[in-house]
């Protein structure tokens, strides 16, 4: 989650593409420009330990927007990951 959240405010798409789901992940996954992450709180986290096949990670992420718009904003979700391949991807919100 951590990784993720890191990667959209870096506009990183290569890790964002990499760490979703294939069967879920849309076509284009490149982060809006526009919006600038400010701050993550993981808020929970239920299973996903070095033997679990699938987590979950309820999450609040902080967004904002340039001037002139200068809007403010948070994203919160829970979060379902799965091990694909000995690696964790986003399946979706959950």
């Amino acid at each position: 989650m951590r990784s993720r959240y890191t990667a959209y405010s870096l506009g990183v798409d290569d890790h964002v593409f990499r760490t979703w789901h294939p069967r879920t992940r849309p076509a284009d996954t490149v982060p809006d420009p526009s919006i600038r992450w400010v701050g993550l709180e993981v808020l929970d986290v239920t299973d996903g330990g070095e033997g679990d096949e699938e987590g979950f990670v309820k999450y609040r992420a902080r967004w904002a927007t340039p001037a002139p718009d200068d809007q403010r904003g948070q994203l919160e979700e829970r979060s379902h990951f799965v091990r694909r391949a000995g690696r964790w991807v986003y399946l979706g919100p959950a």
